[in-house]
C-alpha cells in the first residue's frame, strides 16, 4: 500500500505513518516512532504533511488528539485535487504546443518570404539543421564533400540521423569515393545503411548540399569556408538542387559494391580528377574537391600518364581531350 500511497504524492515517513494509524487510530506518536524507527522529528513532519492533506483531523473527543481520515473520505478528496492539477497541466501543455505552432509557423513563414537565409557560425548551421530536421516528415539528401568525415563530425551527426531514420524519413547520402579508404567513415555510413540510410559514393561532388523534403536546402554561402551557409527556400532554386542531386545520385554507386575500371583502364576517380586539372586547378585544389591526399593526386596522375603513354601533364591533358576522357 506504500508504494500506492506515493502516488497520492505523500512522502515515505507520512505513508507509513498514515497506513499505521488506519492500523491503530490511537496510537501515540512516541509509540509510531518507537514502531516505524522514525525519529521524533520525522514523525512530527509526517502529521504535519498529513493534516495539510486532510488525512488527519481533530478527535471529536480530545481536539488535541489527531484521529486519520477514512481512505473513502480522504484519499477520495486527495484524488480529485491530483486530478484537478494534471487537467490544469495537461491545458497549460495545450497552451504551449498552440503557442509553438504559432511562433514555428511565423517563423518559418518569415524565412520563406525572404527566399533565403544566411547562417554564419558553426553553431548557427547545427542549430538551424536540428531544426530543419525535427520538422522533417519525408525525405534528405545530401552531399557530403570532403574526404573522410571528422569524429566530431560524426558525433554530431548521428543522433539527427538516428531519428530521422526512427521516423522513417528516407535518408539519401552521397559521399565521395575516397571515403572508402577511411575506415571510420566507412563504418558510419554502414552504420547508417543497416538503419534503413541509403549511402552512395562518387569521384567528385559540386559542393556539400541537404536538401530537407524538397522545400528547403542548405549550400555553403562560400564554397572556401565551412562555417557559413544559406538556407534556399524558393521552389525554382530547390527544384534545381533536386535535379543536381538526382542527377548525381542516378550515377553513383552504392556504398557495398565495388569500384572498377572501365576499358580504358580508368576509374571514375581519374576522369574527375581530369577534368579538375583541365579547369587549371593545382594539385592542392584537386586534392580537396576529391577528399584525397596530394600524394594519391600524383599517384593518379601518374597512372593515367603511363596508360596514354604522355611524357608530360599537357601531352596527357591533349591526349585526353583526343579521346573525349575530358566529357
Amino acid at each position: 500500500m506504500q508504494a500506492e500511497l506515493k502516488s497520492f504524492g505523500l512522502s515515505e515517513a507520512a505513508s507509513r505513518v498514515y497506513q499505521a494509524l488506519l492500523r491503530n487510530p490511537e496510537a501515540p506518536a512516541a509509540d509510531l516512532s518507537a514502531e516505524l524507527d522514525l525519529s521524533g522529528g520525522e514523525v512530527r513532519s509526517a502529521y504535519q504533511e498529513l493534516t495539510r492533506l486532510s488525512l488527519l483531523r481533530s478527535s471529536w473527543d480530545d481536539p488535541l488528539t489527531m484521529r486519520p481520515v477514512i481512505p473513502e473520505l480522504g484519499l477520495k478528496t486527495l484524488l480529485a485535487h491530483r486530478e484537478a492539477e494534471l487537467l490544469a497541466h495537461r491545458q497549460e501543455v495545450e497552451r504551449a504546443q498552440a503557442a509553438f505552432e504559432v511562433i514555428r509557423a511565423e517563423s518559418a513563414s518569415g524565412r520563406r518570404f525572404t527566399q533565403t537565409e544566411d547562417l554564419v557560425g558553426v553553431d548557427a548551421i547545427r542549430d538551424r539543421l536540428a531544426e530543419l530536421g525535427a520538422r522533417t516528415h519525408s525525405q534528405v539528401l545530401a552531399f557530403i564533400p570532403g574526404g573522410g568525415q571528422s569524429e566530431s563530425a560524426r558525433r554530431s551527426s548521428r543522433p539527427l540521423d538516428e531519428e530521422l531514420l526512427l521516423r522513417g524519413v528516407e535518408l539519401r547520402t552521397i559521399f565521395l569515393d575516397s571515403v572508402r579508404n577511411h575506415q571510420p567513415t566507412t563504418d558510419y555510413a554502414r552504420w547508417l545503411g543497416e538503419r534503413g540510410g541509403q549511402v552512395r559514393t562518387v569521384p567528385s561532388l559540386p559542393m556539400r548540399m541537404i536538401v530537407v523534403d524538397r522545400e528547403a536546402a542548405i549550400v555553403p554561402l562560400d564554397p572556401e569556408r565551412s562555417d557559413t551557409a544559406t538556407v534556399l527556400y524558393g521552389k525554382g532554386a530547390i527544384a534545381a538542387m533536386c535535379a543536381l542531386f538526382d542527377l548525381v545520385w542516378s550515377g553513383a554507386t552504392p556504398l557495398g559494391d565495388t569500384r572498377s575500371r572501365d576499358r580504358n583502364g580508368l576509374s571514375g576517380q581519374h576522369y574527375a580528377l581530369l577534368r579538375i586539372l583541365h579547369q587549371g586547378d593545382t594539385d592542392v585544389v584537386a586534392a580537396r574537391k576529391l577528399g584525397i591526399s596530394e600524394r594519391t593526386v600524383r599517384r593518379l596522375i601518374s597512372e593515367v600518364m603511363d596508360l596514354l603513354e604522355a611524357r608530360s601533364r599537357f601531352q596527357a591533358g591533349a591526349r585526353a581531350a583526343e579521346l573525349s576522357w575530358l566529357r
